[in-house]
């Protein structure tokens, strides 16, 4: 059975197949369940969740503004998951672009710094993904800053 999150971000998209077969195939979310009466897809990977909705005017949906490509501007959405270069060999095999280099970062986070390894990528509608792998903790250094990785 499926535990829902708290906090499940819905996102409108323009071609929900196209839009599935990203989340799916490429980053590796299931379909928990789905509407495809009504273009709708919940999504969840080791317990990240998302919902997708077929954008659709005249459907009385709940659209704040425009939706103009790319959507999400402004957010990006971070993801842990256990092991992203699976999902970096997956996007490199069909040449899905990266917003940015692969990377390792480091932040820190009150007495100490947090290391993740980052890999950012936009779906086929423009929100950005930072799917994120846990370095751990280490004691601060005088400069936080990402470093390429792989």
């Amino acid at each position: 059975m499926l535990s829902r999150n708290r906090m499940v971000p819905e996102l409108m998209v323009g071609d929900i197949r196209k839009s599935l077969d990203f989340w799916s195939t490429l980053v590796g979310f299931r379909v928990a369940y789905d509407r495809p009466e009504e273009g709708f897809a919940y999504l969840d990977f080791d317990g990240v969740q998302v919902m997708l909705e077929q954008y659709d005017p005249l459907d009385g949906q709940w659209v704040t503004g425009p939706l103009e490509a790319p959507f999400g501007r402004g957010i990006n959405f971070q993801m842990t998951v256990d092991k992203v270069e699976p999902i970096l060999q997956r996007l490199t095999a069909v040449g899905w672009p990266l917003f940015r280099p692969f990377a390792d970062a480091w932040y820190r986070s009150g007495t100490v710094e947090v290391g993740q390894r980052e890999l950012l990528v936009q779906d086929p509608d423009g929100y950005l993904l930072r799917l994120v792998e846990s370095l751990g903790e280490r004691a601060p250094s005088n400069k936080t800053s990402a470093t390429l990785s792989g």
